[in-house]
């Protein structure tokens, strides 16, 4: 069961009464504009928002529309209500774009996580311990950008869902940077120090990562879908959020690695790295689609069916050269 609560000039109100007649609603004029509380089942919120948006004016500070879950409502009505409601539940657009506002710039605290991360994610690679890899991508923020891309893109936000991708790509060259110099100084350090303190050694997790495949498209397509549907549906973040860093954390660190200590591993490891990528942003923007994210007005509307189309041409575009590539390496 949801709130919906909205505040309605008295000009917008004669518009929207109307509206409310089928509606468990309770209104009160306040002044300066009236509140009217309805309540709803959670299936019905989103056809209904739809609705009532369309009067409202919402440049007018006095208009305003909020959405809320109570504890609990006692009422026989509203119970009737949401036992005959359809059971299909569909994610309000406004949540999922509450969700990704955090994502579509710089934020240098999760620059200073990521970087963390792959400190981590670094030492668990050349320790061949698969516990400490682990442990760094539950630390590692990455999944956030692909979400805000792919939720921004469908709802015709799109300079928002570039900086979502710029945001991304400036987290995963972090990553990589750091991982260079952090193998740069270990590997000095061991050339400096007395034979038989230390050695890096290119472990078996290392190597595994220094080889690519078309298969692995696929899986960060269908891993970016599976994490879009889990945040969307209320799962926990942090665990869609491991998947992803999985697919991208480990591969782009060792590609820093590779830089340093096998070079010749280095195209293997950056192919890896953005076949994941590629795949995952797919995924992510396919979910949207299934899960119905779709901009409420007209013009975004349109800006948004444009954006989606240009993106999966480039996608597929992108697709298909890292598949030659991937089988030609």
């Amino acid at each position: 069961m949801k709130k919906i609560l909205l505040h309605a000039r008295h000009e917008d109100y004669k518009n929207l009464k109307p509206l409310l007649e089928d509606l468990y609603h309770i209104d009160v004029d306040v002044g300066d504009f009236v509140q009217v509380k309805i309540f709803a089942p959670d299936s019905e919120v989103n056809n209904i928002i739809d609705k009532i948006r369309e009067p409202l004016d919402l440049r007018y500070k006095e208009n305003l529309i909020e959405v809320s879950t109570p504890d609990f409502v006692i009422s026989s009505t509203l119970s009737r209500a949401e036992k005959t409601a359809p059971k299909h539940e569909k994610t309000p657009v406004e949540l999922l774009l509450n969700s990704a506002k955090n994502y579509n710039s710089i934020d240098y605290w999760i620059l200073l996580l990521t970087t963390i991360a792959g400190l981590i994610a670094l030492t668990g690679l050349f320790l061949n311990n698969v516990a400490i890899i682990i442990g760094a991508m539950l630390l590692a923020p990455i999944l956030g950008p692909i979400h805000s891309f792919a939720i921004y893109g469908a709802t015709g936000r799109t300079k928002d869902a570039l900086m979502s991708v710029f945001a991304l790509f400036i987290y995963l060259v972090t990553i990589l940077f750091v991982s260079v110099v952090a193998t740069y100084t270990l590997n000095l350090m061991e050339v400096s120090m007395q034979a038989g303190l230390y050695t890096l050694e290119i472990t078996q997790e290392i190597l595994l990562r220094t080889t690519t495949s078309p298969i692995y498209i696929l899986m960060a397509v269908l891993l970016g879908l599976a994490s879009m549907i889990a945040v969307s549906k209320g799962f926990s973040e942090s665990i869609a959020g491991v998947a992803v860093a999985a697919a991208l954390l480990p591969p782009t660190v060792v590609a820093g690695i590779s830089i340093i200590m096998i070079p010749d591993a280095i195209t293997g490891a950056l192919l890896l790295t953005l076949d994941n990528v590629i795949g995952l942003i797919a995924g992510a923007l396919i979910g949207t689609l299934i899960i119905g994210v779709a901009p409420r007005t007209g013009s975004e509307a349109r800006v948004a069916k444009k954006f989606v189309k240009r993106t999966i041409a480039l996608i597929i575009l992108f697709i298909a050269v890292l598949t030659v590539t991937s089988l030609a390496f």
